[in-house]
Order: C-alpha cells, then structure tokens, then sequence
C-alpha cells in the first residue's frame, strides 16, 4: 500500500515524508484543485525529500480544456521540472466533447521523456470512464490515474472504483484513488475498492482545512492503517 500526500510548501513535504508519507504531489493553490507550483518551490521541495515528488503542471483552474498557449506553457513547466530533478508530473486534458486529449497528451508525454506520469482527476469529468482507462493504457508512460469515481467523494463511488481496479489490473494504468478520504475510513475503504495507492489532501491537515499545515498525527494514522493491510 502506498499514501501519498499533497504538499504546497517545503515544511509539508518534510512533515509529511516523517510522518509516513510514500510520495509527494507537490502543487499550489490547493482551494483551486492543485496548479502548477512555482519552479524555486519544486526545487527546494526536491533537495528537502528524499521520497519522489510529482509536480503538478495545470496552468490554470477554467478548466482541462487547453488552448495552444496554455500547452507551450505546460512543456515549458514539464522542461524545468525534469530539470529540477523531480521524480514525475501530474497531467490531464480534455477536449471540449469532455474525453481524453489524445494529441495534448501525446505532447505533454514527449517533453516528459522518462519522468514518471500520472493522469490527475480531469479524469472525473470523463462520461465513460472505462473508455477513458483503456484510452489511458495506450500510453505505458503514465503509470496511474488520480480518481475518486466520478465528481463524488471517493467514499461515494466505491462500486466505480472497484470496477476501475479491476480495469486496470486488465491492463492499464494503477488507480490512485483521493478526494474524501479520511484516516479512519481508509480500511474499509481499500478492503471493499482493492486499491493499493491512496491520495490525501486536507484530511491530513489541520482541522482538515486545506489552507492549513500538515497534521503529523493523521499522516501517521492513514501510514499505519495502510502498513497493518499490507501485512494481511
């Protein structure tokens, strides 16, 4: 099982890698969903963990329907990221009928080059998300897609998520369910979805505030939870 827990600064990194944290998702503007964090940011965030970094590249909160512009800008961040010395990015575009961008992505994947991917909730908006994962395995680069089964909280989805594990177990990219967990439903949450990632966002913070700092103890009671279910 793996936590991975989203970072907008170098101490939340640091509290969240010491407290049990696996990954980080390091981004800014966590009330808009996560943007792009500034590039000063992903390299102090590097240099300060040891646990790999994926760096959010979202231009902006409109929406995951880019214009060229808001592309160049996206290989221009993945460029200074790779150089950074992050371990992987966060993407996701979509066209305007709301599936899969195949040629924004198909861009964004060449400047990535060996940088680990992962397709981040625009994959929420999808209609058919079982299309969407087999459209998503296409491209053996992105290694898994942040999801909670729709535009509900996780918890909310259980049966869709199930179903996308077992997708992907097929074939296709690992889901790495997030958005509503909270450290004391997460078992049952991964006994009745079978995932083995799992994203947390303000249920680790204080008062589970999003603007507010790492709580060590709740990264430390999802870390716990989920090292007592991998020796099951």
């Amino acid at each position: 099982m793996l936590l991975e827990v989203i970072a907008t600064c170098v101490e939340d990194a640091q509290l969240a890698e010491a407290n049990g944290a696996d990954r980080i998702e390091l981004i800014t503007a966590i009330t808009e969903g996560g943007l792009t964090p500034g590039i000063g940011m992903v390299s102090q965030v590097v240099r300060a963990v040891d646990i790999p970094v994926q760096v959010m590249v979202r231009p902006h909160s409109r929406s995951f329907v880019y214009s060229k512009a808001d592309v160049d800008t996206m290989l221009a961040e993945i460029e200074a990221i790779g150089a950074a010395g992050a371990a992987g990015i966060v993407i996701g575009a979509l066209t305007a009928e709301g599936t899969i961008n195949e040629q924004v992505l198909e861009q964004l994947l060449a400047a990535a080059g060996k940088l680990d991917v992962t397709f981040h909730r625009a994959f929420d908006e999808l209609a058919d998300q079982a299309a969407g994962l087999r459209t998503l395995a296409r491209y053996p680069q992105i290694s898994r897609v942040l999801t909670s089964g729709g535009l509900q909280p996780a918890p909310e989805a259980i049966p869709a998520i199930r179903q996308l594990v077992s997708l992907s177990q097929e074939n296709g990219p690992r889901i790495l369910a997030g958005y509503g967990l909270t450290p004391e439903g997460i078992a049952s949450f991964v006994a009745q979805t079978g995932v083995t990632e799992v994203h947390f966002g303000s249920a680790v913070r204080v008062g589970r505030q999003g603007l507010a700092p790492i709580d060590p103890q709740q990264v430390q009671a999802v870390s716990r939870t989920l090292r007592e279910m991998s020796t099951y």
